[in-house]
């Protein structure tokens, strides 16, 4: 299955990547095929490694917030077949325009723990 990962980064200690790290690869392990936008930040020069993850941090590193948000939906668009949701995706908005696009396009929204279970299921 191909999955996106969502969940709150902005005010989380180094934008909360182990969380999507340690979700993408358990994901992986499962056999699926995923999109973590922390990894994507990465790719795209963003290192937030030591960061608070504070906006001062975001504006400072110059990251375009608009073109990275249009990269994870266009990708949510085109290519997922569900959404995963971390722990504590309830207060970022980010997450919740993810969800609420997912939800338009009929793509599931599951958390990570009904995921793998399903997995291991079927």
């Amino acid at each position: 299955m191909r999955i996106y990962i969502a969940g709150k980064m902005r005010g989380r200690y180094e934008f909360n990547r182990r969380a999507f790290d340690h979700a993408a690869a358990e994901l992986r392990a499962a056999g699926h095929e995923v999109f973590s936008p922390a990894e994507h930040d990465l790719d795209c020069g963003y290192d937030f490694t030591g960061c608070e993850g504070t906006q001062a941090e975001l504006d400072a590193a110059g990251f375009d917030f608009r073109k990275m948000l249009a990269d994870d939906l266009a990708w949510i668009c085109q290519h997922a077949e569900a959404l995963v949701v971390l722990d504590g995706w309830e207060t970022s908005t980010g997450t919740t325009a993810e969800i609420g696009v997912a939800r338009a396009l009929g793509i599931q929204v599951l958390t990570l723990r009904n995921t793998l279970a399903m997995t291991m299921a079927g």
